[in-house]
């Protein structure tokens, strides 16, 4: 079974969780875009293949002989519709058995406009006729723990989500899920909305990482405006700030909050908690 992006940060956890489902070395494959990064991966026995999402031969070259895949969405916002389009169409090609797609909450209807990328491609695995098992994620708790050094030392939290509840979960409970759908029969042709069992606010976040760090944090709440600027000067590109201003008013209106227990279902425990996440990161 191959797992694209398999070295990014859920590319890496989604080949530990196959592994430690006992799934052997020598039966996972690995694409990637640079052989270079995933010499770790070569050396425990894993099969690296290079391919780009934008180079259709290279993706008929990498799924030659693969009958599942963990189909990771691409993390080039705007790009994302045609370069998964060629993943389907190489999926399609090679005749594979299952594709596993992380997609977003309630891609269908989310008013998140980084769902629009989402909903081209299930629909693009749809029309292809691809056997497909579609994870739509929440929020990693990691999108949040990640900025965990500019919160202590501004002893803030920004944000524009208001009291919003976020279902947030680690990028390893997600890896699991993954892991689950493709080594286990009965998923395919299945959806299921993903998220951390206990949602959040940010308010609550924040005083988690008061609690465990014993540095005073609190959430600032913002204009969608006023987020977007303050990220555009913290250094992030227009389009990304625009994106991360936006989804936090989806998410202040319940677009990333899930209670469908899907997730610690498939993971057969429950999702880590926001504590141990933030203690793991302090």
């Amino acid at each position: 079974m191959l797992v694209t992006g398999a070295t990014g940060q859920l590319g890496r956890l989604t080949i530990d969780a196959l592994l430690e489902r006992g799934v052997a070395p020598a039966n996972v494959v690995a694409l990637v875009r640079d052989r270079a990064k995933a010499t770790d991966l070569e050396t425990r026995g894993i099969t690296v293949r290079v391919g780009d999402f934008e180079d259709p031969a290279s993706l008929d070259a990498a799924l030659a002989g693969v009958d599942r895949v963990v189909f990771i969405s691409g993390s080039e916002v705007g790009r994302r519709a045609t370069q998964h389009q060629n993943v389907v169409d190489a999926a399609k090609r090679a005749s594979v058995e299952l594709v596993a797609y992380t997609s977003i909450v309630r891609a269908d209807s989310s008013p998140l406009g980084l769902a629009v990328e989402h909903r081209a491609t299930e629909e693009a695995l749809a029309a292809a006729g691809v056997p497909t098992v579609l994870l739509r994620n929440s929020w990693y708790i990691e999108n949040y723990t990640g900025q965990l050094a500019t919160q202590l030392e501004h002893g803030a939290v920004l944000g524009a989500a208001g009291e919003g509840r976020v279902s947030a979960a680690t990028r390893a409970d997600f890896a699991e899920a993954a892991a689950a759908v493709v080594t286990e029969d009965g998923h395919a042709g299945r959806t299921y909305e993903l998220g951390g069992d206990t949602a959040f606010t940010l308010g609550e976040y924040a005083a988690e990482v008061s609690a465990q760090s014993g540095t005073e944090v609190a959430y600032r709440d913002l204009s969608v405006d006023d987020y977007r600027t303050a990220l555009v000067g913290a250094g992030l590109p227009e389009g990304y700030a625009e994106a991360l201003a936006s989804s936090d008013d989806g998410l202040k209106q319940g677009a990333l909050l899930v209670e469908t227990g899907d997730l610690s279902r498939l993971i057969g425990r429950p999702t880590t908690p926001l504590a141990d996440a933030v203690r793991a990161a302090v």
